[in-house]
């Protein structure tokens, strides 16, 4: 039998074991499969305390280095045998995508898939920064002082390092934070339980590539310790649900990514044409297995949504559960059955409760969930939905599922809620500025885009830079 893997703490780079030992298992089979070392917080608020220290040596690199080191980096990752921990084996591409596949649940392809999300945004960093920097020569970041506009600029940096409390859902999460090891801030990890792989791969690949060690901390800990990692970094980012992010709601030091409910609202002037961008709907709902926060997950439209319900079902009822590893796999594993089986039957008990109907089940004849080699699936769900009131309206579950709608365009806006990413498929101007103007929507695509596109330029939940550098009035000091 083959030992499990150990997954350390990283201290400032430095692989640390520790005796307080977690064990992640494979959903499949329960397989112990790494015996992952666990940060206490007492152990992160010691290291917390010379943050200051190791944030001087990344900021010693200019950002122009920093930017050939993310390209090497991501070719590290793509192809190299890079360490988990010092005094172990080290892991192929091949290895990486075996594991992450055993304990997220993603299927090989959309590993794979998410692993080439990962080396775009290294090989496509300096773009990102021009997008989240407006355009601002990137020796802002290095001194401080620029131009913009004509305009004499200063920037100062709100912290010396960026706490990451990172979910388990998808690897391309991993993408938001990135980023910050360009503008020089030095970044807090705290791993989802199930995904350690991606975040510590990408960390191995930098610190291969050349990136000082003292840029990184990795921490797999308990509540307590990511509450730590939240109050002791002077900016953050946290992953969870509503009742996770609900307690640091209001806190300016923490940008919540919670549940997404992107939506797609399609217009009067557009909506008899729907079945030549009907792709876009299709690819909204199913991209990465529908476990992202920007798949749709209702739809609404002004007429015609009988039909537009209909030929979704039609297209995902053929969408199966497949092995991990067979190359047509487009749908996850639950890590957890038991949150399967709750999803099945808050969708069950939302159908029984009238005003909704699964189209996809009447098409299939058979259950939405699924155990297949030890697993539990739920198949792809469309739901036609009566009112936007119905509990099944404006839901996110993690598999692909949507709920499809009929409103009058004149009432879709106030029916929106909080949408991470809106497709708006219309031309009508004065919609379009109405639409930009809501303070519902993060992230707005005008057109028929998915809302499973992302433009790393233009970053769907806050700007990275604007997170870590303040704008500061400054007079004289012309030789700066």
């Amino acid at each position: 039998m083959t030992e499990p893997i150990h997954i350390p703490v990283l201290r400032g780079g430095e692989s640390y074991s520790s005796l307080d030992r977690a064990e992640l298992t494979s959903p499949r089979d329960g397989r112990v499969l790494a015996s992952v070392s666990q940060a206490n917080a007492g152990l992160i608020r010691r290291d917390l305390r010379k943050i200051h220290e190791r944030a001087a040596v990344l900021r010693a690199i200019p950002t122009r280095d920093l930017l050939e080191i993310c390209k090497r980096a991501g070719e590290l990752f793509m192809t190299a045998s890079l360490p988990i921990d010092d005094d172990g084996p080290a892991q192929g591409p091949d290895d990486y995508v075996a594991l992450l596949s055993e304990t997220s649940g993603l299927p090989h392809t959309l590993c794979r898939r998410n692993m080439n999300k990962v080396r775009t945004v290294f090989d496509e960093m300096e773009g990102i920064l021009a997008g989240l920097m407006r355009g601002m020569d990137l020796s802002v970041v290095d001194t401080g002082f620029g131009e913009h506009c004509g305009v004499r600029v200063c920037y100062y940096e709100t912290t010396d390092a960026l706490g990451v409390v990172l979910p388990s859902n998808s690897p391309g999460v991993n993408s938001i934070w990135m980023p910050a090891l360009a503008l020089r801030t030095p970044v807090v990890l705290k791993p989802g339980r199930e995904e350690p792989w991606t975040p510590l791969r990408i960390i191995r690949a930098l610190m291969a590539a050349g990136c000082p060690k003292e840029a990184f901390h990795f921490y797999p800990t308990d509540h307590e310790g990511s509450a730590t990692i939240l109050q002791g970094c002077g900016r953050a980012l946290l992953f969870g649900d509503e009742k996770t992010t609900a307690a640091y709601a209001g806190d300016p030091r923490i940008n919540l990514h919670g549940p997404g409910r992107s939506k797609i609202v399609v217009g009067e002037d557009m909506i008899d044409d729907w079945r030549e961008w009907f792709d876009v709907l299709v690819a909204s709902v199913v991209d990465n297995g529908g476990r992202s926060c920007i798949n749709a997950s209702t739809i609404i439209v002004p007429r015609h949504a009988d039909e537009i319900a209909d030929a979704l079902a039609e297209a995902v009822v053929s969408i199966e559960p497949k092995e991990s590893s067979d190359p047509d796999a487009r749908l996850s594993v639950f890590a957890n059955p038991k949150f399967a089986e709750w999803i099945d039957a808050t969708i069950d008990a939302g159908i029984e409760a009238g005003g909704a109907v699964d189209l996809t089940l009447e098409k299939r004849g058979t259950p939405r969930r699924l155990e297949l080699g030890g697993s539990q699936y739920l198949r792809p769900t469309i739901v036609r939905c009566q009112s936007i009131d119905h509990p099944l309206a404006r839901t996110e579950f993690l598999f692909p599922f949507t709920s499809v709608l009929e409103a009058p365009q004149a009432s879709m806006l106030d029916a929106l809620g909080p949408t991470l990413v809106l497709t708006a498929i219309t031309r009508d101007r004065d919609w379009i500025r109405e639409l930009v103007r809501s303070h519902s929507v993060d992230r707005l695509n005008l057109g028929p885009y998915p809302t499973s596109r992302a433009e790393w330029d233009q970053p769907h939940e806050g700007n990275l830079f604007e997170f870590l550098y303040a704008r500061r009035a400054i007079q004289g000091g012309a030789e700066c």
